[in-house]
């Protein structure tokens, strides 16, 4: 049985993806890196593709997210409707608490 890392955020919740730097493989798109965002849903958790890719067992599971971007907020100068979201499946371990 493997490991598992117990989920910290709810539908809702404020995040901001973490921009620290990534040891070789990242499933973390650089555009959101340092970005807030809204969770919208878990799915779950997984094994961490980040360790599989090196051959790693994956192990401890990560809970992986659905988070909500502000198109507005990751392109400067994106110039689409002010309600155009984007959303993407993020694991928690690149997720930090956002402070109001």
């Amino acid at each position: 049985m493997s490991r598992l890392t117990f989920p910290k955020y709810q539908p809702g919740d404020r995040v901001r993806v973490s921009s620290k730097p990534a040891k070789g493989h990242s499933r973390t798109p650089r555009y959101v890196q340092g970005m807030p965002g809204v969770i919208r849903k878990l799915h779950g958790s997984f094994r961490n593709p980040e360790s599989l890719a090196y051959g790693g067992s994956g192990t401890p599971r990560q809970p992986l997210y659905l988070v909500e971007f502000e198109q507005s907020e990751l392109w400067a100068l994106y110039q689409g409707a002010a309600v155009d979201k984007l959303w993407i499946d993020l694991y928690q371990h690149w997720l930090e608490p956002l402070e109001d």
